[in-house]
């Protein structure tokens, strides 16, 4: 091994492995979304870390129709539930073949698509390339989904990542992302940039001398933009409408106890109080959300935590459609392009159901009558109005009990620190980035040595 031979395996920064002469993409894209693709394309296993409404689908569409003629082999593209369709028809929109398949038997060569809970009747070995929708899915380090993508797709020469919200709060949750992509570990990502925060072992930050190489190294392997502007496109098409956000406190018949002693109401503070909480607080939200809800004529999304919540509400909003968890594929998909045509005006449903992935620019109203503490939920669900394609101003209501503040307030500084969060990422990465997707990829390290030789003492394995 020469000297050059050690740096590159010493560099911070993952060399490209994929295609390098695709020159022209189909027709349809935006200028950066082309610029993206061949990059991705170039990289063979990338991430697309863009917000809502940029056109994901798209691009992850073209990318896998790219993979699967360069390679002869099927491409597989992995989605939320009842997500799976709006692939198919958007890939049937620009002349793209995308077909629905539910185990190996369904297929031979193309693009399929599939949702996450349908993956262990996949070989995934058998495919060239594979495409993570929502690829936040990862951010649980010890998930069992998690797990089966990151080993089952490992032979897999072409992986694709792409997702809003890769990090929402946390920069250690893009550990999983580049160890699914096969960059490096998590572990090796935490040793590298890393250092604990206290005594705390869940606690890492940033170490201040390894930022800048840090961001380096993410911009070899992810692209990151909240718009087009953010790469040194023109925003002129992707302009967001207002987003009016309104919080309703519902006031809580509170009978003094001698069990607790206490006069008043409190917040509540942990798990359980936090649930029974919304149990006792049910009718009074559901009465709140019904008479704003039914004050107009347009569609509508009630999204809810609880299912006596989703009951409660049908019952209060005529010719509101609950889509449940347990409703089967095709009743959930049945629903949801009735709600898309107009056809049911009210969908009651919850965030983990319905909250990603979905595009309904159709509709600038929501209401959040439960809430946990998920900001990524709040945030995802919020985005499937509020995003490029939008032409309305979107109303997004929340409505809690007051002894819910404790939850609101949470959200609130979870909201805080993903935009934070969100803006120094784009910050960072926002200048390298822009030269990377423009096929001046830095595939080597910022060190340029005048040595070219190892010292004869020093043996290299």
């Amino acid at each position: 091994m020469n000297y050059q031979e050690y740096l590159a395996r010493k560099a911070s920064v993952d060399p490209a492995t994929g295609l390098a002469n695709i020159e022209t993409l189909h027709p349809a894209l935006f200028g950066y979304q082309s610029d993206i693709v061949k990059w991705a394309l170039r990289r063979g296993r990338a991430a697309i870390f863009a917000g809502t409404g940029l056109g994901k689908t798209l691009m992850e569409i073209v990318w896998a129709t790219e993979v699967a003629k360069a390679t002869g082999k099927p491409v597989l593209i992995l989605t939320p539930l009842a997500v799976a369709a709006q692939f198919v028809a958007e890939g049937a929109r620009f002349g793209l073949p995308v077909t629905r398949a539910a185990s190996r038997d369904d297929v031979s060569t193309g693009v399929y698509v599939t949702n996450y809970d349908k993956l262990p009747r996949f070989d995934l070995e058998a495919f060239g390339g594979i495409v993570l929708d929502e690829s936040s899915i990862l951010k649980s380090y010890t998930g069992a989904t998690r797990n089966a993508l990151i080993e089952g797709c490992r032979a897999i020469p072409f992986r694709l990542a792409a997702t809003a919200t890769p990090a929402p709060n946390d920069f250690m949750e893009l550990g999983n992302h580049a160890e699914f992509l096969g960059v490096m570990t998590y572990v090796e990502m935490l040793a590298m940039f890393f250092v604990h925060d206290g005594s705390d072992t869940q606690k890492w930050r940033l170490k201040g001398h390894a930022q800048s190489e840090f961001w380096q190294w993410m911009c070899s392997w992810a692209v990151m933009l909240t718009k087009p502007s953010d790469l040194g496109y023109d925003d002129a098409l992707h302009n967001l409408p207002p987003l009016l956000t309104n919080q309703h406190t519902v006031a809580v018949e509170y009978k003094p106890s001698l069990e607790t002693g206490l006069l008043f109401p409190v917040e509540a503070r942990t798990m359980q109080e936090r649930i029974g909480a919304r149990r006792d607080t049910i009718a009074e939200r559901v009465a709140c959300a019904a008479s704003i809800i039914n004050g107009n004529n347009r569609p509508w999304v009630a999204w809810c935590n609880l299912n006596a919540e989703t009951d409660a509400l049908i019952k209060a909003i005529p010719g509101a459609v609950g889509v449940n968890g347990a409703d089967s594929e095709e009743l959930k998909e049945a629903r949801l392009e009735a709600f898309a045509r107009g056809d049911i005006r009210v969908i009651v449903t919850k965030p983990s159901v319905c909250g990603f992935g979905m595009n309904w620019q159709h509709c600038c109203d929501t209401a959040f009558v439960g809430l946990n503490d998920s900001f990524e939920q709040v945030f995802q669900a919020v985005r499937r109005f509020w995003r490029f394609g939008q032409t309305n101003p979107v109303n997004v209501h929340f409505i809690a009990a007051e002894t819910e503040g404790a939850v609101v307030a949470n959200l609130a500084r979870k909201e805080s620190d993903a935009s934070r969060m969100i803006a120094a990422m784009v910050a960072n990465m926002a200048d390298i980035t822009s030269v990377e997707i423009k096929g001046q990829a830095r595939d080597k390290a910022g060190y340029a040595p005048t040595q070219t030789q190892l010292p004869s003492f020093w043996k290299v394995a």
